[in-house]
Order: structure tokens, then sequence, then C-alpha cells
């Protein structure tokens, strides 16, 4: 059975067409993107009722998709290159991936 592995990426918003071509490229086709927010140097700063309140907080974006093992160090690198120095990435191994609707296990399921 060929590896799959689990690939997060936590992007600035503004990288998410340079993300989704790096996955293209190596036929990582399926992603859910979820709209988060994390510590950035960039806080915001907003008055509520005359109170100064700072929010060190920033919106960005977590993408996840399931990668074949041989190619993820490519997307990794590629993902890295399209963020530039802005975000993080992990990738976490699969033991196993079922497709509910087909019964596929392993990489068919991806």
């Amino acid at each position: 059975m060929v590896a799959v592995k689990m690939l997060h990426a936590l992007i600035p918003p503004h990288a998410l067409d340079a993300v989704r071509r790096a996955f293209e490229r190596h036929a990582v086709l399926g992603m859910t993107i979820i709209e988060v927010r994390g510590p950035g140097p960039d806080g915001h700063r907003s008055v509520h009722r005359g109170t100064v309140i700072t929010d060190d907080l920033v919106p960005c974006l977590r993408v996840e998709s399931i990668v074949h093992d041989e190619v993820v160090d490519r997307v990794v690198d590629e993902v890295a290159a399209a963020v530039r120095s802005e975000g993080r990435l992990w990738v976490v191994p699969l033991d196993l991936v079922t497709r509910v609707r087909t019964g596929e296990r392993g990489a068919d399921a991806v």
C-alpha cells in the first residue's frame, strides 16, 4: 500500500492562489480551507467605548490536504516558497484513509 500523509499549512490569505497552484502541479487536488486567526507581527488596534483594544491575532487560512508520500517533500518546498517567510507547515503520517462512499482504503481513497 502506498503511504500518504496529511499536510497542514497555516498561510496568509494573499498566498492562497500560489499555494493552490503548488498543490495542483503535483496532482494534489483535494483540500480543505479554513479561515482562522493566529499570532502575527501585525497586531490590530481598535477603540471600543473609549478603550484601546490591541488584538495580536491576525486572519490567516489553514489549508489541509492528503498528499502521497513520494511527493510530500516537493509539495512542502513549493508551498514554503509560495508563502515566502509567512506561515507554518507541518506533515502528519496517516495510518488509514477510507473513502466512505466507496469503501476504498489507503492511497486509493485519496
